[in-house]
């Protein structure tokens, strides 16, 4: 199976932006080539996702019997087009940044970048939660646990695949099964579990946020919930709900990259970035993302 991709992409591009990514439990990388658990509806598969020349993303099933399934095909060709993002026009992007002091050199550097999201909304809400006042190599030994703990594992070709724990799985959980786990905090692990439930009993959803109308009406609504500030809620709408407005403009990486980027004695204050970001309207997602690849 085959998707083409837009002039502006770079598989190995984002490749080299997955293998940063320390103790990753969601996806393996081998020789040039990704492996995937995706889970259609009811049905969980694993694919090989790999280039093919500068046109096409191939996806291959691996030991599925079920391959020809339209059902099946379909959703894991929506899933591999969302994650990369492929039906975003970088050239506006590319266009404006090439004259900005902040983005010019990043988008020689990291060109056909895309910004590699988290479908699903349960799952990128766990990641900002996981990640709260902690450093990214300890928000990933979480997320594994989290994952082996809770989800669920396919094993193709003597490897074992991994998906996330679902919102129902989580929601009928108590705190201590979540400890148990290794889930450092009580908090962490009520926050956990309440928008689990809220996903579960269908009073939050992805089509709920799209329909806010905007970035700042849906940041509103994902603050309302325990767990989710500013940072989270614009980190959760710009890697899952694509808002190209969302700005975590709070976020440490984010400051060190700025800071990296002009050669800065100190991280620059709020006002700063502001005044800086002026340009980026609508871009502002996107120009994060791209900043936030010099450190990582």
């Amino acid at each position: 199976m085959r998707i083409p991709v837009p002039r502006e992409f770079s598989f190995a591009e984002n490749y080299s932006h997955l293998a940063t990514a320390t103790n990753e439990s969601l996806y393996t990388l081998v020789d040039g080539a990704i492996y995937k658990a995706i889970a259609v509806n009811q049905q969980a598969t694993v694919v090989e996702i790999t280039a093919e020349d500068s046109t096409y993303i191939r996806i291959r099933f691996i030991d599925e019997p079920h391959w020809d399934s339209p059902e099946l095909r379909a959703g894991v060709a929506q899933y591999v087009y969302d994650w990369f993002d492929l039906g975003t026009d970088l050239a506006p992007f590319y266009e404006m940044a090439k004259n900005d002091p902040l983005l010019k050199e990043a988008i020689v550097s990291f060109y056909g970048l895309r910004n590699m999201g988290i479908p699903d909304l349960y799952e990128a809400i766990c990641w900002g939660i996981l990640g709260q006042q902690i450093n990214l190599g300890f928000a990933y030994t979480l997320k594994r646990r989290f994952v082996e703990q809770f989800g669920q594992a396919l094993l193709r070709e003597g490897r074992s695949y991994w998906l996330f724990p679902t919102a129902e799985q989580i929601a009928g959980l108590t705190v201590e099964q979540l400890s148990a786990a290794g889930i450092t905090t009580v908090k962490k692990c009520e926050y956990l579990i309440d928008t689990a439930r809220r996903i579960a009993e269908g009073t939050l959803s992805k089509e709920q946020l799209l329909q806010a109308g905007d970035v700042k009406q849906a940041e509103k609504m994902l603050v309302q919930i325990r767990g989710i500030g500013p940072w989270t809620a614009h980190y959760v709408l710009m890697r899952c709900l694509r808002m190209p407005s969302a700005f975590p403009i709070d976020d440490v990486g984010l400051h060190n990259s700025i800071k990296h980027v002009l050669g800065l004695e100190a991280k620059p204050t709020k006002a700063h970035i502001l005044e800086l970001s002026a340009g980026w309207s609508l871009w502002e997602s996107y120009a994060t993302f791209y900043l936030w690849r010099f450190l990582y």
